[in-house]
This record gives structure tokens, C-alpha cells and sequence, in this order.
């Protein structure tokens, strides 16, 4: 009778346990990290913020770093997905790469190992892609733009063409450097990646 009963405790306790909560990991630059904006206006403390309205069980991890490039991230990574074992990895990279004018094949490069890394990891990729501003010539701001794309059809993966959509063009929306989204855009950027995000929670549910 004590079995039985010991039994029974043990079954309650693990119907009762609480539900670990998917984690959704961003890997990013500047974008990401929130470079000149208020800490918790941010596109990504945004994403919570919404994903927690909604009342989806999901934690969102913000592992971007102002100024990193693909090589860097891709560096961080594995480390990344041991720590954090994320279900989902939101890959925004790339910006760097492009203002250092840094080889488009290597972003390209770059981009490919950190979605299989993901897999490998047993997380969905998700590619947020970048484009550079005009006075960098149109061959290699067409290559630029195009590592994303070539990228994300070699790994079969999602991809939003350019994060800044909407955004970029708009003075309004930018701080002074012409380079990084103010709070006010903050909401556009979510808006903007929401259309990726949102299927693949979806998903994940159902």
C-alpha cells in the first residue's frame, strides 16, 4: 500500500511540475541590442512584451552585441545554444560585416554555419537580412544584400530581406549617425520581424 502510495506521489509531482518555458534566442549587433535606445524599449524587450500579451509561454533571450560582426557571432554561438537550449534562434547579423566592407562571401559563409549550428542544436533558424546605404557602390551593396538571400535559399531557412524596412528611409525614425533605428522605430522593427516569428510560434503550439 505505501508502493501504491509512493507511486502515486511521484506521478502527481511530475503532472504537477511546472512547464519549462521555450526559450527564443536573438542573436544580433547593434540593431538588436538596442544601440541609443531606452534599455527596455528595445524591438526585442518588445517582442516579450507582446509574446506575454499574448500569453505564450516563451522566454526571449537578447544575445546581441553593438558592434559585432557574423565571424564574432558565429564564435558566440555554440556557447549560446549550450547555455540557453533555445527553441528558436533569430539570426540578425550581417550590418558590420558590410560597413567594414567585409568580404560578402564571408557573411554568406557565416550565416549558412550559424543556421546549421542551429539545427544541429535542434533550434529553427530564423534570418533577419540588412542592406547598406547607397554611398557604398552599387556592386558591393547589391552583393551585400544578396549574401542574405543566397544564405537563406542554400539552408531552406526564413528570411525578412531587410529588418530596416520602413525604417532606413525614414529621418524620423533614425538617430543622428543615419545608421541606427531611435525608440520611436522600435515598434516598426517588431512589426517588421513579426510576419517571420509568428508562424514558427504558431507551430509550436498546435
Amino acid at each position: 500500500m505505501a508502493v501504491r502510495f509512493l507511486g502515486l506521489l511521484l506521478c502527481l509531482s511530475i503532472w504537477l511540475a511546472p512547464v519549462q518555458a521555450a526559450t527564443l534566442l536573438v542573436v544580433g549587433d547593434s540593431i538588436s541590442a538596442g544601440f541609443g535606445v531606452e534599455i527596455d524599449r528595445g524591438w526585442v524587450t518588445l517582442l516579450q512584451q507582446r509574446l506575454n500579451e499574448q500569453q505564450r509561454d516563451v522566454q526571449v533571450v537578447n544575445a546581441s552585441i553593438s558592434g559585432d560582426t557574423s565571424s564574432g557571432a558565429l564564435a558566440r554561438l555554440p556557447a549560446l545554444l549550450a547555455e540557453f537550449k533555445p527553441q528558436w534562434v533569430v539570426i540578425e547579423i550581417g550590418g558590420n560585416d558590410g560597413l567594414r566592407g567585409q568580404p560578402p562571401a564571408l557573411l554568406q559563409q557565416n550565416l549558412e554555419r550559424m543556421v546549421e549550428l542551429t539545427r544541429a542544436a535542434g533550434a529553427t533558424p530564423v534570418l533577419l537580412g540588412m542592406q547598406l546605404p547607397p554611398n557604398y557602390g552599387p556592386r558591393y551593396t547589391q552583393a551585400f544584400a544578396e549574401s542574405f538571400v543566397l544564405a537563406a535559399k542554400a539552408q531552406d531557412v526564413p528570411l525578412l530581406p531587410f529588418f530596416l524596412q520602413d525604417v532606413a528611409t525614414n529621418s524620423a525614425l533614425m538617430l543622428g549617425d543615419g545608421i541606427h533605428p531611435n525608440t520611436a522605430a522600435q515598434p516598426q522593427l517588431l512589426d517588421n520581424a513579426w510576419p517571420l516569428l509568428a508562424p514558427l510560434l504558431d507551430a509550436a503550439t498546435q
